[in-house]
């Protein structure tokens, strides 16, 4: 059934407000339902299978019975665990989940950039690797759901549960911006969700396999890109 908002090529600062103001005293769920109901079939949560917090997300979805695809970034350099993962979720969940693959294939990458890009230019081959199959995937939905945190990292202290955003030219929905770690951790637990082991391994943040190290727990970013002014990929800045 078509509403006011749909098809609308962006959002008022007011409308949004108003809506951040209306779900910010609501969970998650909440929020998930209503993205469900306003924007589908054109809305996605991305989940990549590393941090906590899109499991929790693609939990919810599924519980809420929610129709919600589910998109994975597969940039080929992956952890095995992360591969394990997804396998793991799609048993569970009995959720298909849609892996979006880069144009270019590593070896591809390596004759047309050189080898190992992600150990010279890091911003480049997030690019090729994430960013541009993001875009491209994006094309099709009018909104998308993210499970970045406002307490995961500095770059993402000020995010709204919805925003517009001029990159991708849609509503990008973050119902978890206001949830902590410790409530994170509390509802893995609760609901039994599975989750990458790396984070029991000393992995506070999960990328790629070549540009992530263990690293202390009060600078999770700090095991990104070690050796580079780098702690975002690109897929969350503007």
């Amino acid at each position: 059934m078509e509403n006011d908002f749909e098809r609308m090529s962006s959002w008022s600062p007011e409308e949004l407000q108003r809506l951040n103001e209306q779900f910010e005293t609501q969970p998650p769920e909440a929020l998930l339902t209503w993205a469900a109901h306003m924007f589908c079939p054109r809305v996605a949560l991305t989940c990549s299978f590393s941090g906590p917090s899109g499991m929790v997300l693609l939990d919810m979805v599924a519980r809420l019975n929610l129709d919600i695809p589910v998109v994975f970034l597969d940039t080929d350099l992956l952890f095995p665990e992360t591969y394990e993962l997804v396998a793991i979720a799609e048993r569970r969940y009995g959720i298909p989940i849609r892996r979006r693959r880069p144009v270019l294939s590593v070896e591809e990458q390596d004759r047309q950039e050189g080898p190992q890009l992600y150990a010279r230019d890091p911003d480049r081959c997030c690019q090729v690797r994430k960013v541009a199959p993001l875009a491209e995937t994006l094309r099709t939905y009018d909104a998308w759901i993210s499970g970045i945190r406002r307490d995961q990292s500095d770059t993402r202290a000020t995010i709204d549960l919805l925003e517009w955003n001029t990159r991708y030219n849609l509503v990008k929905i973050s119902p978890l911006a206001f949830w902590t770690d410790r409530q994170v951790w509390a509802y893995i637990h609760h609901h039994q969700v599975p989750y990458n082991p790396l984070l029991d391994r000393g992995y506070p943040s999960i990328g790629c396999l070549p540009c992530t190290r263990p690293a202390d727990a009060s600078d999770p970013r700090a095991g990104r890109w070690v050796g580079f002014a780098k702690t975002e990929c690109g897929l969350h800045t503007p």
